[in-house]
């Protein structure tokens, strides 16, 4: 059986959209029907001397179960070497499993959905490119309004070029 998923990537380090690309092509190997949301600069949510990051979010189909999940998205990470250094700090790569199907699920190390979906712009916004109507997987109403757009820049072709 399998689930439908929505996972949020970011990046500021070693060529941000190139880490996400490299991110998605790693995730293909356990995620069908791949959909890519736009990407998105944005200032960093932590310490303020870092590159800004680059963030995606994706929805998929997998027949992995939640906790297979996340170690399989920890293995991306280190294998594209994330170093965990201070919070919210720079990485290479950062995945995180937003919605598992309608799953509610709350264990010490995953919660399903991301407790912090709905506070941040940089992913509610490129989730609401991948949602129909607006709704989670949950049932949860997102109104894009309610998010400070001017704090996100959409990349477009040109400018992922240079962030390449």
């Amino acid at each position: 059986m399998t689930e439908t998923i929505f996972l949020g990537l970011g990046s500021n380090l070693d060529k941000p959209i190139r880490q996400i690309y490299r991110a998605i092509g790693s995730l293909g190997e356990f995620v069908d029907s791949i959909e890519r949301a736009n990407l998105y600069r944005s200032n960093p949510l932590g310490p303020q001397d870092q590159p800004d990051f680059i963030n995606t979010v994706i929805k998929g189909r997998t027949s992995l179960t939640p906790e297979d999940l996340l170690g399989f998205v920890k293995r991306i990470e280190r294998y594209q070497q994330r170093v965990e250094t201070i919070r919210w700090g720079p990485r290479t790569i950062d995945i995180d499993i937003l919605y598992f199907g309608n799953l509610n699920f709350n264990s010490s190390s995953l919660k399903i959905p991301h407790p912090e979906i709905l506070k941040r712009s940089f992913v509610a916004i490129p989730l609401l490119d991948l949602l129909t109507n607006a709704i989670t997987p949950t049932g949860d109403r997102i109104d894009r309004n309610r998010y400070d757009a001017s704090t996100l820049v959409r990349i477009e072709t040109q400018e992922e070029i240079q962030w390449l």
